[in-house]
């Protein structure tokens, strides 16, 4: 039997949490676990869910998504959580992924893509719009700023990677693109993770983006 992968979201708009639990309801491999209208009661809730991913909306009231993500990777460490949200603005993406989030979705295009987006990121992926993608390769190819000396202690291939990483490429994808197995893959993720003294994808993409 597949393994069913559990969704939990947090929006404070009503229409939108129903919308988003029905949609996921409609597939197979994934089931809602449960639904919250603000960042406190996800708080207080969803370690005890412990769902494999939480949709995130990132304005709402008390408390932005991003800080409620903050909080939570710490003591959920296992969960993904994707942003889903109406601002395209670079500030927040990078804000979003140094806090623990490994996707970042348009509401806009959510309904289309978000099943897509649920498989990559039980795949290890960073499901994100086109239009978001393309604005954080465009960050990395602004004129560099004087890089830390964590940076600078990265090989070229181990620097490769952690450019791979930061486009959201899958292990397999990153393996296919290199031409090295995906046993090599995770070695030269355990050495930047090292090297960068980080616990995550986010966290190193992060550290390149100099936030």
């Amino acid at each position: 039997m597949n393994k069913i992968f559990t969704v939990a979201v947090v929006d404070d708009d009503r229409g939108t949490r129903e919308l988003l639990a029905d949609r996921i309801g409609e597939e197979s491999d994934f089931r809602c676990v449960n639904i919250y209208a603000d960042p406190l009661a996800a708080i207080a809730g969803l370690p005890a869910d412990h769902p494999d991913i939480v949709l995130m909306d990132v304005n709402m009231p008390g408390m932005t998504g991003i800080e409620c993500v903050r909080q939570l990777k710490p003591i959920m460490p296992n969960t993904d959580f994707v942003m889903l949200t109406v601002y395209d603005d670079t500030h927040y993406i990078f804000e979003a992924l140094a806090a623990g989030a490994v996707g970042y979705l348009l509401k806009r295009s959510a309904g289309e893509k978000l099943i897509q987006a649920l498989r990559d990121a039980t795949q290890g992926g960073s499901p994100m719009d086109s239009d978001i993608a393309r604005k954080v390769v465009q960050s990395f190819q602004t004129p560099p700023q004087k890089e830390s000396e964590e940076l600078e202690a990265l090989s070229d291939r181990e620097r490769q990677v952690l450019d791979q990483l930061a486009q959201g490429r899958l292990y397999k994808e990153i393996s296919e693109e290199l031409d090295i197995s995906i046993h090599t893959v995770h070695t030269y993720i355990r050495r930047i993770y090292e090297k960068l003294h980080v616990h995550s994808r986010s966290e190193a993409v992060a550290k390149l983006s100099g936030l």
